[in-house]
């Protein structure tokens, strides 16, 4: 008993030394987003509702209820810190090495090479793969249910009970609802009564322990059908490959998996579908490889049943993943697939080596070295595969160094370089991902929002296109084209666009967002309002959309809702700041009104702040509102006289405004005085109004004298759009006219 805890024990300790080090990763852009930290659901952590969803949703075409439970705890637990959920998975997958453990030790009662294949199975390189990616917790937590599903089993035909067998067909449901993967455990079951449990002497016996498991082969049958319903689990489109591609890359699957397991180097994630299917050289030569391994362990039955039933549990549990059944379009075979699969291979092979060694002298010495060999080697090689799991950047860095033409290690790149603000190197790995793969629609769709990013719209256009002529239901190229479309001044074109995206997916924020943009560009107030509500509704923290919303209501006339609106944007907690940005917004697209709205309001909030003040008086100028202009400007003095600026904008009003009852030209002459006297004389704009004042007053001979100042000064600062307006004024002013103008 005490070996028995010290083997656990070491096992425990083995699996936290290789993968502890997850702990202090990070998601990754490889279903983590979609699974976890960006599915909204699953963030909120576990409710009733969220158990129904679980039950009645898909995971990544995945129907993984008990998996997505796990997530929701974790995220109820750990919040979105990764550390928390990798951690979980380390914890489940050395619970899985103690059961494996244990189940082997009931089955066998041999303590030693139990110990060793759970040892191998806990540390070797290719179950990185599992543990340190949080979007396969689906293994880990399949393999907890697969692991006691056996020791239930075997404790059953041991002491058979109806109890017994329902925890068999208990804990088989729930690693179902794990993973379906699991759904080989009947025939694993049938395997282990040939051996070890030996149950099998006759066909008649072997036919009564098939009957014996038709409830589990109903659930195995039952979920096989449902999974292949799942949508976009089974690739049935142009992305299929053919019949003699899928069982020519299946074939040679499973001798890399042989070969992974003996020699695993060179892992990584994916790996991608030869361009043209495996050579036909390569496929015979992994079919004799295969026969040949086959027709050796048939033959060796009798004497070594442990190779029988180890190779065939190998071969079944991987046949539902090894492509025949094609469910990838771009991997040809993955580590984690082998989590469970690989068992069979340990098991075969230690009991093997085991037996053959019976008559060795210091056997025990040579094979207890051997163990502790492979143990540390497997220890070493797992814990640095692990650590290319710490983030996206190694994670594909790594699959581009051990893989060639991996279009999707080259986009997740990309995405990475975009969001870190490199986006020549990010276009650089679209447009690699696209020369691999000419139909990849994401990759295409990204390379089309780089090219709008720098302005390159048109060549966006062409991407986006692309990407709708392979794939038309591609609702965000849709929407990304309507934006591409409406930065060129195609605004009708980009409303098709916003409304095909819609009748793709109605609930897409973003293409509720871009329509209602569109319609306010075309002045299409009230239904550019009910569009922006809609992207609102479906996500209540759309900035841009509320703020777009509160520019629809205002000027669709409905203020007071506006105010309340725009009121909410967080991008900005200072109410003032945050007005007096929405009014330079509304200013910069000279929407005047609305920039008045905003600029009064912010006024409202702080009647002292010159700066509002200020464009307020600017944008009351720019719409023709003189008077409001001026007494603007004046405010702003009041409050800050060093504002030169503005006193010579008043200036400037004040002498040649068109309305006379405004006008005052000794006011102008005072404030201009004083600006210019201010700028020590230099400033051309200036001296400028100062003559505009002058003339106002009747000193035409100063006005033209300051003028010409001015237009010196222009000159010598290469000002040529100032120095024509000084010229045509110069002119009025020889001719005694005062000046007068007036806001275009």
């Amino acid at each position: 008993m005490w070996q028995v805890v010290c083997v656990c024990a070491f096992l425990v300790f083995a699996v936290l030394a290789v993968f502890g080090q997850t702990a202090h990763f990070k998601f990754v852009n490889y279903d983590d987003d979609q699974n976890v930290f960006e599915n909204p659901m699953v963030e909120k952590g576990l409710s009733v509702q969220a158990v129904g969803w679980a039950f009645t949703h898909t995971q990544v075409s995945n129907w993984i209820p008990l998996t997505t439970l796990s997530h929701m705890l974790d995220c109820q637990l750990f919040g979105l810190h990764a550390g928390g959920h990798h951690l979980v998975n380390v914890l489940w997958h050395a619970a899985n090495a103690v059961l494996l453990f244990l189940v082997l030790r009931q089955m066998t009662g041999s303590l030693w090479r139990s110990a060793f294949v759970a040892a191998v199975f806990a540390v070797h390189p290719l179950r990185a793969e599992s543990v340190a990616w949080v979007s396969e917790r689906k293994d880990v937590l399949s393999g907890f249910f697969f692991m006691l599903a056996i020791g239930a089993y075997v404790r059953h035909v041991r002491k058979p009970s109806c109890a017994g067998y329902v925890a068999v067909v208990l804990m088989f449901a729930l690693g179902l609802m794990a993973k379906s993967m699991v759904a080989t455990l009947p025939f694993v079951l049938l395997l282990l009564d040939y051996w070890p449990l030996g149950r099998w002497h006759n066909g008649q016996q072997f036919s009564r322990l098939v009957r014996e498991k038709i409830p589990l082969f109903a659930f195995s049958a039952g979920v096989c059908v449902a999974t292949a319903l799942v949508p976009g689990l089974v690739i049935t489109d142009a992305h299929r490959l053919t019949l003699m591609q899928r069982i020519g890359n299946a074939l040679v699957s499973y001798v890399v998996y042989l070969r992974q397991m003996i020699y695993p180097t060179g892992l990584a994630n994916p790996y991608p579908n030869a361009l043209n299917g495996q050579s036909l050289w390569t496929v015979w030569l992994a079919l004799c490889l295969l026969v040949l391994i086959s027709a050796g362990v048939v033959m060796g039955r009798k004497t070594r049943p442990c190779l029988l039933t180890g190779w065939l549990w190998y071969l079944g549990m991987l046949f539902p993943v090894i492509g025949i059944i094609q469910i990838s379009e771009f991997a040809a075979h993955a580590d984690r697939y082998t989590y469970l699969p690989g068992i069979g291979l340990a098991l075969a092979g230690t009991w093997a080596v085991a037996d053959w060694s019976a008559g060795w002298k210091y056997r025990a010495e040579i094979l207890g070295g051997l163990m502790m060999t492979v143990i540390s080697a497997s220890s070493v090689c797992a814990h640095v595969q692990t650590s290319y799991w710490r983030n996206s950047e190694t994670l594909w860095t790594r699959a581009l160094a051990c893989t060639s033409n991996n279009h999707v290690a080259h986009y997740n790149l990309g995405i990475i370089l975009l969001e870190r603000g490199e986006q020549e190197n990010a276009t650089s790995e679209f447009r690699k991902a696209v020369a691999v793969k000419p139909d990849y629609v994401a990759a295409l769709n990204n390379l089309g929002g780089n090219l709008a990013a720098k302005g390159a719209n048109a060549d966006a256009i062409v991407q986006y296109r692309k990407a709708l002529e392979i794939d038309s239901n591609y609702f965000i190229a849709h929407c990304n084209l309507g934006q591409a479309l409406a930065a060129q001044g195609h605004l009708d074109e980009a409303i098709v666009q916003y409304r095909k995206a819609l009748e793709i997916k109605p609930d897409y924020a973003n293409a509720h967002y871009g329509l209602g943009t569109a319609l306010y560009a075309k002045k299409q107030w009230g239904e550019s309002i009910v569009q922006l509500r809609r992207a609102l509704a479906i996500r209540p923290d759309f900035t841009e959309a509320r703020r777009n919303l509160g520019k629809a209501l205002l000027r669709n006339g409905d203020f007071d809702e506006a105010i309340a609106c725009l009121e909410k944007i967080t991008t900005i907690s200072d109410p003032l700041a945050r007005w007096n940005n929405l009014g330079h917004d509304f200013l910069q697209e000279n929407n005047l009104e609305e920039a008045i709205a905003c600029y009064r309001q912010a006024t409202t909030i702080d009647p002292r702040s010159a700066d509002a003040r200020a464009y307020l008086g600017l944008a009351s100028f720019k719409n023709g509102q003189i008077k409001q202009a001026i007494d603007s400007w004046q405010q702003t003095l009041e409050i800050e006289p060093a504002l030169n600026n503005i006193r010579n904008n008043l200036a400037w009003l004040l002498a040649t405004t068109p309305d006379a009852s405004l006008r005052n030209g000794a006011k102008a002459t005072t404030e201009a005085e004083e600006a210019n006297q201010l700028s020590g004389g230099a400033d051309p704009m200036i001296l400028r109004t100062l003559a505009a004042a002058y003339a106002e007053t009747g000193r035409y001979r100063d006005a033209t004298a300051t003028a010409r100042r001015a237009l010196e000064l222009a000159a010598t600062q290469n000002n040529n759009i100032l120095t024509s307006k000084l010229q045509k004024e110069i002119k009025l002013y020889e001719a005694d006219t005062p000046m007068r103008d007036a806001p275009q």
